[in-house]
């Protein structure tokens, strides 16, 4: 089948990475290694970060002359058609303005992956985009659900003949994990001792819920201040500023490393002991899941979908949001417990590689979107 690809917060082709990206890229692979061929249908980025109404009334306006634009290069022949649209996260800050009309004006499915409702948006300044939300979810033939968490509110706006399907987020693994002598190698380039744990920490430094999450990490960090610990961190962005002034206070307990390119970075994961992020309003975190495909246990946030890849007390220890001594207490019981760091670490690979691979991802998009679209070619949403 032929698949429209949209990803309206950011598209596959992007050079700013972020775990979205990622997981555009890897949907884009798992449909491709069913057989089917995937074009990417627009570049669109219609997030609007501030709430701003004209903002949004502009960003619609595009999408809708995008749509038509869409639609007529099909018609004409310019454009092959499409089996049917593949709208990758949906959200009130970030709404598919394009996708719903090119699937009715050419009548084929409109399917999502990773979709949230925000209630309390509604009649406030993103009321617009949280209503084209719900327009869409409501014409989807399927919504794919990563995050276990956004079932509850999703499921109740599909039409009549939307299909849900529960799908854990998933990755491309490498064969086995990196080199041992990572640590050794690391150890030198940083000027870290390689007989203290090393703890790391993946984020972006943006504002907001990336910028919190450090700060809840470096007020639990400051409660550890009598055990021997190291902390990488990964990660750049606007406020990198506000980052560093947050663990200016451990002088070179610190490493900040900025960003990291891919193929490195599971030699990171596989060079240190454990891998911590409070996960403030985090989805589900990429990074989480990559940590724990190289056999690091992970200390991380119960929020949204983070239990959907983290196994709490199997794979890592959850602590609740923002709640800087119970994450404290976590992170000191898997440093007092070296052994018990290692079983974790080891059930986290075991993990990943039964239930989040990129095979079994391809084998279930594929199932599901032949079925959606032989739905709709027998006449039914």
């Amino acid at each position: 089948m032929r698949v429209a690809f949209y990803a309206p917060l950011k598209p596959p082709d992007s050079d700013r990475p972020s775990g979205d990206r990622t997981m555009a890229r890897l949907l884009v692979r798992a449909l491709g290694q069913a057989g089917h061929t995937v074009e990417l249908a627009a570049r669109l980025r219609s997030r609007d970060a501030a709430g701003i109404p004209d903002r949004q009334r502009r960003i619609a306006g595009v999408g809708r002359r995008l749509a038509d634009r869409y639609v007529r290069s099909v018609r004409s022949g310019r454009r092959p058609a499409p089996d049917l649209w593949f709208t990758y996260h949906l959200y009130y800050k970030a709404p598919d303005w394009v996708g719903p009309a090119v699937a009715d004006a050419l009548d084929i499915p409109y399917v999502v992956a990773e979709a949230s409702v925000a209630g309390k948006r509604a009649g406030g300044p993103w009321d617009s985009s949280h209503r084209a939300v719900l327009a869409a979810l409501a014409r989807a033939d399927l919504v794919i659900g990563f995050n276990s968490r956004d079932a509850v509110a999703v499921e109740p706006t599909l039409g009549a003949e939307g299909r849900y399907e529960r799908l854990r987020p998933f990755l491309e693994l490498p064969t086995e994990p990196a080199d041992t002598a990572a640590r050794e190698g690391l150890a030198q380039h940083l000027a870290l001792p390689i007989d203290q744990p090393w703890l790391l920490a993946v984020g972006m430094m943006r504002p907001g819920a990336k910028t919190a999450s450090y700060r809840v990490l470096a007020r639990a960090l400051d409660a550890l201040s009598d055990r021997p610990w190291r902390l990488i961190v990964v990660g750049d962005g606007p406020a990198k500023a506000q980052v560093m002034a947050a663990f200016e206070p451990f002088g070179d307990r610190i490493r900040m490393i900025g960003t990291v390119e891919a193929a490195r970075m599971n030699e990171i994961y596989t060079a240190v002991d454990l891998m911590v992020w409070p996960a403030v309003q985090e989805a589900y975190g990429m990074a989480l899941l990559e940590a724990q495909a190289a056999g690091l246990p992970v200390v991380a946030g119960d929020v949204g979908g983070v239990p959907d890849i983290v196994r709490g007390g199997r794979t890592g220890i959850l602590a609740p949001e923002g709640d800087t001594s119970a994450f404290a207490l976590a992170v000191a019981a898997l440093l007092d417990d070296p052994a018990r760091r290692h079983a974790m670490g080891q059930a986290a690979r075991r993990t990943v590689l039964a239930e989040h691979t990129l095979d079994g991802a391809s084998i279930a998009l594929d199932r599901w979107l032949r079925a959606a679209v032989g739905r709709r070619g027998d006449g039914r949403r």
